[in-house]
This record gives C-alpha cells, sequence and structure tokens, in this order.
C-alpha cells in the first residue's frame, strides 16, 4: 500500500552518504529477466491483432481506430501507476506489486483475445491487454533507475533489449511454426480465429506470467532508506523543482486556467468542424486535447482555492515540470513510435496487398503472407536482441545521442525498401534495419533520460514517458486510416513510407538532446 512519503529519505544525513552497489551479472539478469515474457505479450499483440480485426470483419482503414481505446487508457494509467509506485513499499517492494498486478491482467487478456466472438469484444479485450502490459512495463524502467548505478545503467537497458527481443522472436514466430512444424491449422472459416493464433496465445499467457514472476521472486529492491542514503541520488534530486509557495501555487493556477481554455476551446470547435466533414476518425485527437484542457482548468482552479496538496495537482504540475532533456526527448520518441505504430498497424495488410497481391482474409495466400509478417518482425526482434549490447559500444565510440541517431536512419531505410520489394523473401533483409533501430528505442532513449530523472520522481516521470509512446499511437490510429483513406486508396504500403519518413525526423530531432550524463562514465558499463 502507498505510505506517506512527506519526510523524503532524500533528506538522510550528508555524512552517511554512500555508493550505490554494484550489481553483478544475473543480480541484472533476474530484475531483466520479466521483459522476456512482457515482450512476448507485446509482440503477439503487434503481430496477430490487425490479423484478428480483420478476420472478425474490420475493414483496413477502420483498423488504427480500434486500437485507440489501449492508448487512451495507458495516458491515463501509465502517470498514476508511477506515481503510486513512487510512494509504495511492502513486503513485495516498491515495483514488483505492479509487475505482479499486470502480469496476472495481461495474462487473462491473451487468454481472451483469440476467442473472441465479435469484433467489438476483441477491441475491448485489447483494451485490457495494453493497459495491463503497460502496468506491467513501465515500472520495469523505473526498476532499473532505482536499481543500478550510473554505470550500469546502459547495460541493464541493455539487457531489456536483449530479453525483449529474445521474446518477440519467439511469440512472432509462433503461429507460423506451430503451423509448419506441428501441423497446427492456420486457415478456419469466415469470422473465426486460426487454431495457430489461438494456441500462440495460449502459450504467449503462461509464460508471460511465469517470466514476470521470476523477476518479483528472485529479485530485491533497496527500501526507502537505503535509497536515501546512495550519493548519486542526492546529486540527482537537484534536479527536481522546489516546492511553490502559495502565491506561485494561484499563479501557475491561474496559467493553467487560461491554457486549459485555450484547449478546450481548441479541442470543441475542431471536433465540430471534423464532425460537419464526417472525418469521424480524426475526432480522437481533438477529443483528447479537449479533455487535456478541462484537466488543466480542473488543475488549476483547485490550486487558486488553495487545495494544491493533492495527487491531481501534484501530478499535472510535475508533467508541467517536466526536466529539459526530457523534454527534447519526447518529440523523438514521438517520431519513433509514430513510425512503429504505423509498421505494427499496416505490415500484414502491406505485405499480403503489395507483395502477395490478396486481400481475401480467408485465402492460403493471405494467410501465408500474414505468418511470413511474423517471421519478418521475428526476425527484427532477432536482430534487436543481437545488437543491444553493440549499440552500448557505438556510444562509447561517438556519443549515446549520434549512436540513437545513427540506428533510427537505419530503421528508415528499412521500413522504406519495403515499397520496393517484389519478392516477401527480402522482407527480412528490410527488418534487419527496423531491428537495430528498436534495439536502440528500447534502450538509448532512457539510458539518457534516467540521469535526467529526480530518484523521488523516478516512476512517475518514467510513466509520464510513456505519453511519448501512447500519444504517437494515439495520432496513428487517429489519422493513419484517414490519409491511407483518402489520399493513397487504402493501399496499406503507404502507410510504411509515412512511418520510414518519420524515422528520419526522428533521427534528426535526436542530436538536439542534452544528456546530463558524463557520456563516457554513463556508457562504460
Amino acid at each position: 500500500m502507498p505510505r506517506d512519503m512527506a519526510h523524503s529519505p532524500m533528506q538522510t544525513a550528508t555524512e552517511l552518504l554512500r555508493p550505490k552497489p554494484t550489481l553483478t551479472f544475473w543480480e541484472i539478469w533476474n530484475m531483466s529477466f520479466g521483459f522476456l515474457g512482457i515482450q512476448i505479450g507485446f509482440a503477439l499483440q503487434n503481430a496477430n491483432v490487425s490479423r484478428i480485426f480483420e478476420t472478425l470483419g474490420a475493414k483496413v482503414e477502420n483498423i488504427p481506430i480500434l486500437w485507440i481505446a489501449a492508448p487512451v487508457t495507458g495516458l491515463v494509467v501509465q502517470p498514476i501507476v508511477g506515481y503510486f509506485s513512487d510512494r509504495t513499499w511492502n513486503r513485495l517492494g516498491r515495483r514488483r506489486p505492479y509487475f505482479l498486478v499486470g502480469a496476472i491482467l495481461a495474462s487473462l487478456a491473451l487468454l481472451a483475445m483469440p476467442n473472441s466472438p465479435a469484433l467489438w469484444v476483441a477491441a475491448g479485450v485489447l483494451w485490457l491487454m495494453d493497459a495491463s502490459i503497460n502496468i506491467s512495463m513501465e515500472p520495469f524502467r523505473a526498476f532499473v533507475g532505482d536499481n543500478l548505478t550510473s554505470e550500469q545503467r546502459t547495460t541493464g537497458f541493455a539487457m531489456q533489449s536483449f530479453l525483449i527481443g529474445t521474446g518477440a522472436v519467439v511469440a512472432s514466430i509462433l503461429p507460423w511454426l506451430l503451423t509448419t512444424q506441428f501441423g497446427v491449422a492456420n486457415s478456419a472459416p469466415p469470422h473465426v480465429i486460426p487454431d495457430s493464433v489461438r494456441l500462440s496465445f495460449y502459450i504467449g499467457a503462461a509464460v508471460f506470467f511465469l517470466a514476470v514472476l521470476w523477476t518479483v521472486m528472485r529479485s530485491k529492491e533497496y527500501s526507502p532508506e537505503q535509497m536515501g542514503s546512495f550519493e548519486e541520488n542526492h546529486a540527482r534530486e537537484e534536479f527536481a523543482r522546489a516546492k511553490r509557495t502559495a502565491d506561485e501555487y494561484a499563479a501557475n493556477g491561474g496559467r493553467q486556467i487560461r491554457l486549459g481554455g485555450i484547449l478546450l476551446a481548441a479541442g470543441a470547435a475542431l471536433s465540430l468542424w471534423l464532425a460537419s466533414q464526417a472525418i469521424y476518425q480524426v475526432m480522437i485527437l481533438s477529443a483528447v486535447v479537449a479533455v487535456g484542457g478541462m484537466l488543466l482548468i480542473a488543475s488549476g482552479l483547485m490550486q487558486r482555492r488553495g487545495r494544491y496538496d493533492n495527487g491531481f495537482v501534484t501530478i499535472l504540475n510535475d508533467l508541467q515540470d517536466m526536466p529539459r532533456t526530457m523534454k527534447q526527448l519526447a518529440w523523438v520518441q514521438f517520431f519513433s513510435w509514430f513510425a512503429l505504430f504505423a509498421m505494427w498497424i499496416y505490415t500484414t495488410a502491406a505485405v499480403t496487398s503489395h507483395v502477395y497481391h490478396t486481400t481475401d482474409t480467408t485465402s492460403a495466400l493471405y494467410n501465408e503472407g500474414a505468418n511470413w509478417v511474423g517471421v519478418s518482425f521475428g526476425a527484427y526482434n532477432g536482430v534487436a536482441a543481437i545488437v543491444a549490447f553493440a549499440i552500448p559500444v557505438l556510444a562509447k565510440l561517438t556519443s549515446r545521442k549520434v549512436a540513437h541517431a545513427i540506428c533510427l536512419v537505419c530503421g528508415a531505410v528499412g521500413l522504406l525498401s519495403v515499397f520496393f520489394l517484389s519478392d516477401a523473401r527480402y522482407l527480412l533483409g528490410s527488418m534487419v534495419g527496423v531491428g537495430i533501430a528498436w534495439a536502440s528505442i528500447l534502450s538509448m532513449p532512457y539510458a539518457i533520460l534516467t540521469g535526467a530523472l529526480p530518484p523521488s520522481k523516478m516512476g512517475y516521470y518514467m510513466g509520464v514517458f510513456n505519453f511519448f509512446i501512447v500519444i504517437p499511437q494515439i495520432v496513428a490510429a487517429a489519422v493513419l486510416g484517414f490519409v491511407v483513406g483518402r489520399f493513397f486508396g487504402g493501399a496499406a504500403i503507404y502507410a510504411l513510407l509515412i512511418g520510414g519518413t518519420s524515422l528520419v525526423l526522428a533521427a534528426a530531432l535526436t542530436l538536439r538532446v542534452e544528456d546530463e550524463d558524463d557520456v563516457a562514465g554513463a556508457v562504460s558499463g
């Protein structure tokens, strides 16, 4: 249960400060192992949910909107989970209770998804599954910041990338493997999920739970008193904004009310215009803007009235007070993850139509293409696992941000090249570039970010950092279907071209990021 953190352990006397202990390889392995299960669930979702939606009758241009409930939930869930995990301490620790709860819920959703009797049920299960995966995933990022020294953090995130890549390889090829090696049926009557997909989700649910349980049982966390005694934690606590006075809260509340009013008016006006033009898919964006405005107005009014000592106001004010490095990384994350969601949503439709020349979801040819996409997704995750520990070496030779930019350009080349393929076998080559980018996206931004975060708000800011994964998902779901349908005649391959361009922009923005840690020391671990 959350405990009172009013007297922060950061107030420990200076003479009692000590270095944070260095962990062994196997300690880092155990604390990261849960990511193997998390990524199996995440990869099964990304590689197969669009296929399930199409099987249940969804049109290609409507698939993105079906993904929308999950990321909207993530916007709410992640900062709340982070906020409370920063204030939690019980016999399971600080972050581990959230790992376990998320794993249980996600495993149940994985069991339910392939048994969805209708499209609306599948969309609802996706909401539960995505939210549950994120409940487990984001505290794992804070877990590294809590437990590892500055010198070991890059290695810790690289370990997570390796396990993510390994788990995703297994999950991505499961339907193909079950069909080709074990004779499990890969096709089914209309509106029925094939047995190969169904069994893959069952296996994924079991592995997800067991892998997270391993981390919960075999790793440890530092108590609040121990966290307060580490030298580097005190140094990074300076990144936290000093507590506002009553007058400063009132002034800040006034600014939030004004900004909230602008956002609410803009969101409402844009919603009305979009409705008049029957552009309903894009209305989710205007709705998010309007809701954000209302939240700011509520927070501002509470501060003006002196009611600022509560979690709601703290969450919104801390969002406003994000460290500079985090704001810069936000734009990098936005365009990186926009590209990834374009790929995950549209690769099956793009490859089956552009390379296999079929849109009949009941045909053997379509399902062969869909399975090959799963194999290709497994390939890029395999590449990510292989290069995960090479990226810190590249960062040491250049810098962390230059290394990340190079990796993102590799991903852009991979996505753009799909347009020119005539033979599906060459899709594996395209996925090499994507895998290099994926390995870096999973590690380098977090390694840079952690050095700029105050330890007392590590969980919260890691949760907020998820905004810049969720927001591009919302934008992709709202805009890509409209753009592909309106300007490209529903040809899904153009969504991949948009994604490749987005990665180029992310690479350029990476070079603007200020890395607070000393680069040589940060990558030496």
